[in-house]
């Protein structure tokens, strides 16, 4: 058998016991030297789940998912981390698969909703108001940031994975949903490898996305406009 990986499987979790049962037997969890769960103050048995389960549990003092990422980062002491939400969205199958491509060379890995192949969970409407919204965002990061490595197709999507030195590094400050957005927008303007995988995108699992439509669509907005003055075309202006 083969030695565990040195990475760190994140578990974020809210209020999330329906989709923990229903994903528990398909994560690879003897696959990672580490695995732990950052929770944002579940009430539904989510956290007697996990201690049942043996996974150690880190508590947040300020609530948001960006808070959790950076609790993970400062906790774990494996080399490389993988975010996953336990809600039914995710694909499990992909979590060693996202490790898989930082191993290649990547600095960050993505699972796109949007690449070739992959599923994206407003597929089945005609009306894809979170979609068109996710590739809206993601097509001005690549306008703004992205200096000639390939269009990144989904730069929203939390289900992802990168070196936790990088993480770090990147110094994020969003505290709520756009983490995602503010890394990749900061991995972009560094040049850094992006590679992504399609995913399938399923159906959410039992009670309700904390991602609501219009307050994280504005705070996207808001970490757009900061994150701008590092701009390509915001720097090549000042130089001149």
């Amino acid at each position: 058998m083969s030695a565990p990986r040195d990475c760190c499987l994140v578990l974020l979790v809210l209020n999330e016991i329906n989709g923990l049962k229903d994903c528990w037997d398909k994560l690879p969890l003897d696959q990672f030297q580490e695995v732990l769960a950052v929770d944002g103050g579940s009430t539904d048995g989510s956290r007697a789940f996990l201690t049942e389960h043996g996974i150690p549990i880190l508590d947040q003092s300020i609530p948001g998912r960006g808070v959790a990422f950076r609790v993970a980062a400062e906790a774990s002491r494996a080399e490389r981390m993988v975010f996953y939400s336990p809600d039914g969205n995710e694909d499990p199958a992909d979590i060693e698969r996202l490790d898989d491509l930082l191993l290649q060379g990547a600095r960050l890995s993505i699972a796109s909703r949007f690449a070739e192949g992959s599923v994206n969970e407003e597929d089945v409407s005609p009306f894809r108001p979170r979609s068109w919204a996710n590739q809206a965002l993601t097509r001005i990061a690549n306008t703004c940031f992205n200096s000639g490595q390939p269009y990144v197709t989904d730069t929203i999507n939390g289900f992802r994975a990168l070196r936790r030195a990088d993480l770090l590094a990147l110094h994020t400050s969003v505290k709520r949903f756009p983490i995602e957005y503010q890394i990749s927008i900061r991995a972009l303007q560094r040049g850094w490898t992006i590679a992504e995988l399609a995913t399938e995108e399923g159906q959410r699992v039992g009670g309700e996305s904390k991602a609501l439509s219009w307050p994280v669509g504005k705070d996207h907005l808001k970490v757009l406009l900061s994150e701008l003055p590092r701009a390509k075309w915001w720097q090549g202006n000042k130089r001149a």
